[in-house]
């Protein structure tokens, strides 16, 4: 029985992620993963974690998917760091959640609170699998400004007048598709009126500064609002979606795209002037520090030993505290109690060796035995199909 992998696809919108222009494109992308009960989808609530309405933003958006999309969403609520460390089994089951998860989203809020809530956390990394191994990141407005390598610190200089600058992005875009950028949302914004607010509130102005500041290698991705790009990893091809435009600006020139223009990885590749796609693997990094953190993304990944063997040296370290090895345990317990089982991979050689049997009575016009193989088989859920080169079976 052959599976058909998983689509690896990073869908980025400069706006709208919540509105009846992106209705369409969200169930798109969802039919592209499978059907209804068969996606695990979490909104990632960071962004606007520290809002004192964030429970209400939850909410909208889950309602949103739920009766415009026609999809079920959960949350993994990681709305920050202290709450984490203040509950780590919470944190744990809320990781190893978004680790199951095949449809990821994150939208409106901070992006400077967002990128020290995740930087350094199995976040990160859990995102980046999702990309190797199938499924789809939707990232959407400041939760879009974290995924380049370079990420404007938006509030920071449209709110409080600091001097234009980057912050270093998660680079989730660069390692799954090679291209350096810095991508900017709301890039045709017009709420300023009388004084420029495009390219996510910082005008020409400043926008002509921060491009001064990149990297030679690097460039903007500029999407305007209620606009989005759907990147198919695997392929590098790229569906523009919505009813705006998505920009290639480098130091030197300005390159314009629209809905039904065919673009690729390739393409946006040999405009910032890298003259062909990299495609860079996320490698993970080793290190010799043991902590709740690095336990719960073991955890999260489903690395049992590797979580087993960090909790035997967490517990070893005289100065860790009790409390925390404790509720570890526990995460680690649940965890086992509600490991996945491979169904098909225990009954298989089982099935496999009575479909033998059968062809052997088939063989031998004993199609009274075969027909009871058959039949019993259907009884324990195991339909037979055959074929020209053999029967296939499925376990319902």
């Amino acid at each position: 029985m052959t599976t058909l992998p998983l689509p690896r696809l990073l869908m980025v919108l400069g706006s709208g992620e919540t509105s009846p222009t992106m209705v369409t494109p969200h169930q798109r992308v969802f039919s592209r993963l499978g059907a209804p009960g068969e996606v695990p989808a979490l909104l990632l609530d960071t962004p606007f974690g520290f809002q004192e309405n964030a429970d209400e933003l939850t909410e909208r958006v889950q309602t949103y998917f739920r009766e415009s999309v026609g999809r079920t969403v959960g949350v993994a609520s990681l709305r920050s760091r202290a709450a984490m460390q203040a509950d780590p089994v919470a944190a744990a089951r809320a990781l190893a959640a978004l680790g199951q998860a095949r449809w990821v989203f994150a939208g409106p809020g901070s992006p400077s609170y967002a990128l020290e809530q995740w930087s350094g956390t199995p976040v990160v990394g859990l995102l980046d699998e999702r990309l190797r191994t199938g499924g789809a990141v939707v990232f959407a407005s400041a939760a879009a400004l974290t995924l380049g390598a370079f990420t404007i610190p938006v509030y920071e200089v449209y709110k409080v007048g600091q001097e234009p600058r980057w912050l270093e992005g998660l680079d989730v875009l660069g390692r799954a598709t090679g291209l350096r950028a810095a991508i900017v949302p709301h890039f045709d914004n017009a709420e300023g009126g009388t004084h420029d607010t495009r390219f996510c509130y910082m005008g020409e102005r400043r926008l002509a500064s921060l491009i001064d500041q990149l990297p030679d290698d690097a460039f903007v991705l500029g999407i305007d609002e209620h606009t989005g790009v759907v990147i198919d990893v695997a392929s590098g091809e790229i569906e523009i979606v919505g009813r705006g435009r998505v920009t290639v600006r480098t130091h030197s020139s300005s390159t314009e795209f629209r809905p039904g223009d065919a673009l690729t990885v390739t393409r946006i590749a040999e405009i910032a002037g890298s003259g062909e796609r990299v495609v860079s693997v996320p490698v993970a990094v080793a290190s010799d520090v043991v902590d709740e953190t690095s336990i719960a993304a073991s955890l999260a990944a489903g690395d049992v030993e590797a979580a087993v063997t960090g909790l035997l040296m967490l517990q070893a370290d005289p100065e860790a505290d009790s409390r925390t090895v404790g509720a570890l345990i526990a995460a680690l317990g649940e965890r086992a109690a509600n490991a996945p089982v491979d169904r098909e991979s225990i009954v298989g050689p089982y099935v496999e060796l009575l479909l033998e049997m059968r062809m052997a009575a088939r063989a031998e016009k004993r199609f009274a035995d075969s027909d009871l193989i058959r039949d019993r088989l259907a009884e324990q859920g195991v339909t037979i199909r055959d074929t020209p080169t053999g029967p296939e079976w499925d376990l319902a």
